[in-house]
């Protein structure tokens, strides 16, 4: 038995076990609404088979009475509507324990530009970066220009606000620009434009009330870039777990996001993810408050490296829920 596994074998949420009715809050009306209904189907079952008393409730017709009958949510939602804070609010408005980070961190980890700023005042190795505001000062007919002053090609365009590398582009030419920053402007009017860094992609989960790093997974998309379609289709995409790296380089990299995890005052779970160059400076890229527990989904990856089942984990994270205001 691993020590994480051991660490993980008495929880406190069975004891109440009698007392709960769980929702599983999942779906809502993002860009991300089918992925978080799986990974919402997923987690239900999960906690079916493990004997809690458990709801599935679609976070998008009308829903608030539903949200009365339960007294402890596990939230399930994707992207904005859900990862970035709303949801949290009204959960504890309502007085209802949720999983996950609360209303700032889920706020300021969905944030890129602003998730940066904080990391780079802590020190934390992010890539160089710019942002540009569709509706502000900067025009993008300029901003290949304005690029050239502040970072080189290839960068990677970003809208601020989303997940899932929806609205995500790797630039290489002043023409691939524009496209991409179009592209961007679909899903947010404020955009993150950041050198892009050629390396190993690598992700490491945290879970539990006292943080703890799953073992680093490596991802290595065979189309050369882990988009949406590389994320959540079977056999696309490679991972190795535990990643082959020297022990203190993935002593540090593990340490590193649960920094991240800490600094961000996130509860319970995260994912963070890193580009490993090859001088082996680990650039952390960004954080996930709330990741996917899909059949392709890379925390129930890494926690079945460390010995711990899908049901297992899904306790886990049900085991730190709480209201955080």
């Amino acid at each position: 038995m691993s020590d994480l596994l051991k660490k993980f074998q008495d929880l406190e949420i069975r004891k109440k076990k009698k007392l709960l009715r769980i929702g599983v809050i999942a779906g809502s009306i993002s860009s991300e609404r089918e992925i978080s209904l799986l990974t919402g189907e997923n987690i239900y079952r999960s906690l079916l088979k493990s004997g809690y008393n458990t709801t599935f409730i679609d976070l998008k017709n009308d829903f608030y009475n539903d949200l009365k009958k339960i007294n402890l949510a596990f939230l399930a939602l994707h992207g904005r509507y859900g990862e970035d804070g709303t949801v949290q609010g009204l959960m504890e408005v309502m007085k209802i324990p949720y999983t996950g980070s609360g209303v700032l961190s889920s706020a300021i980890a969905i944030n890129k530009i602003l998730t940066k700023k904080i990391l780079d005042y802590e020190n934390i190795l992010t890539p160089q970066y710019i942002t540009l505001d569709i509706d502000g000062k900067n025009n993008p007919a300029n901003t290949g220009l304005f690029i050239g002053e502040k970072l080189s090609y290839p960068v990677i365009v970003k809208p601020n606000n989303e997940g899932s590398t929806i609205g995500v582009n790797i630039v290489g030419s002043d023409e691939q620009l524009e496209y991409a920053i179009e592209d961007a402007s679909k899903y947010d009017k404020k955009i993150l434009i950041e050198k892009y860094i050629n390396g190993r992609e690598l992700t490491v989960s945290v879970i539990g009330k006292d943080p703890v790093a799953l073992p680093i997974i490596e991802i290595k998309p065979r189309s050369g870039f882990y988009d949406y379609k590389a994320k959540y289709t079977k056999g696309m995409t490679e991972y190795i777990v535990p990643a082959e790296l020297p022990d203190e380089l993935s002593c540090h990299i593990s340490e590193t996001a649960v920094k991240c995890h800490k600094v961000l005052e996130c509860s319970g779970i995260s994912r963070s993810d890193f580009i490993l160059d090859s001088k082996n400076n680990a650039y952390f890229f960004e954080l996930n408050t709330m990741p996917g527990m899909t059949a392709t989904s890379l925390v129930p990856k890494a926690a079945g490296a460390a010995g711990i089942d899908f049901d297992l984990l899904v306790e886990i994270i049900l085991d730190s829920a709480s209201l955080k205001v």
